[in-house]
């Protein structure tokens, strides 16, 4: 296959990931609440941890945590405040995002497909597709960081007050701005977050697909159609979700914090973002935003499988 499976899968990741892209704003939007110094950056302490300071002697008050708002209502004060087109904030890095990282795992990913494919079965072990799906996802991912660093930032921009955004132009203004004023390395902030979570995304949805898919195909249930695909690629976004949500949130927050010159980090690490929210918001915050997270990776991965399905009958003869 060689290029053409570089071509096929990154065309089919861009429209998956053009057509999904509020879906995502959203999920972003919403890992993002509870999150300390959202409201508040100079307040560094977690709100369930916050007391306040006029505490009368004896007493102790907590701050309650922020009630948790659901992705319909995300997406409407999103437009409320903004605007429709606020919904497609950072659509230019989601198409550099593509481009780089999903077209390299794509590509990859049916490379080693294709190596380790048993030649007389025509038939790929499961854990050999989940050791491609690792490889391909790590390296892809560690390529398409800065993409991804940008997309974050852009698509929560909208939830801080006016004179605290960024305000970033287009992914480049982003990647330019962010490499000036915070070095080039901030390109790579969280990049073993990505990377562990794009080779788990890889190795769940690419690896399920392809094994629902033969399952399918194997026990007569479907023929080899678009209800196969469209079920084989939903069953595979419901496991990719379900996989790294958790790593996700993570991610997003420690891509998304403010680092202020001669103050430390909201987050020393991974680890340290981790702690801190569990510890605040309990264990069950890992999982902020799994219904947009299920709803967009769904419809993401059935776009991505159908569209690749098509444009491989397309490239067929090339």
């Amino acid at each position: 296959m060689g290029v053409k499976g570089f071509v096929e899968g990154g065309i089919a990741s861009i429209i998956a990931g053009c057509s999904t892209h509020p879906l995502d704003l959203i999920k972003v939007r919403m890992q993002l609440q509870g999150e300390s110094g959202a409201p508040n950056p100079s307040v560094q302490t977690r709100p369930s941890l916050a007391f306040q300071a006029a505490a009368a002697p004896g007493k102790i008050h907590l701050h309650a945590p922020p009630p948790r708002v659901g992705p319909v209502a995300v997406g409407i004060q999103i437009v409320k405040q903004d605007g429709a087109r606020a919904l497609f904030s950072g659509v230019s890095a989601t198409m550099l995002r593509q481009t780089l990282y999903s077209t390299t795992r794509m590509g990859l990913y049916d490379v080693l497909k294709q190596k380790w494919t048993d030649p007389v079965t025509g038939n790929m072990p499961l854990p050999s597709k989940i050791g491609a799906g690792l490889i391909a996802g790590g390296i892809g991912a560690a390529v398409g960081n800065p993409a991804d660093v940008a997309m974050v930032r852009m698509q929560a921009d909208g939830r801080l007050p006016s004179a605290q955004r960024r305000n970033y132009k287009s992914v480049i203004d982003a990647i330019t701005r962010m490499a000036k004023s915070e070095g080039i390395t901030s390109l790579w902030r969280g990049s073993s977050l990505t990377v562990n979570r794009a080779m788990l995304v890889t190795a769940s949805q690419l690896a399920s697909y392809d094994q629902f898919k033969e399952t399918i195909l194997g026990n007569g249930l479907m023929k080899d159609g678009l209800g196969t695909h469209v079920t084989a690629s939903f069953a595979a976004g419901f496991v990719a979700s379900v996989v790294t949500n958790p790593v996700d949130v993570i991610k997003t927050r420690v891509m998304n914090m403010k680092v202020e010159p001669g103050a430390p980090p909201p987050y020393a690490g991974a680890i340290d973002c981790a702690v801190k929210t569990v510890t605040a918001e309990g264990p069950m915050a890992l999982y902020k935003g799994f219904i947009p997270t299920i709803s967009r990776q769904g419809p993401f991965t059935v776009v991505l499988f159908v569209t690749l399905e098509q444009v491989r009958k397309l490239l067929k003869d090339f």
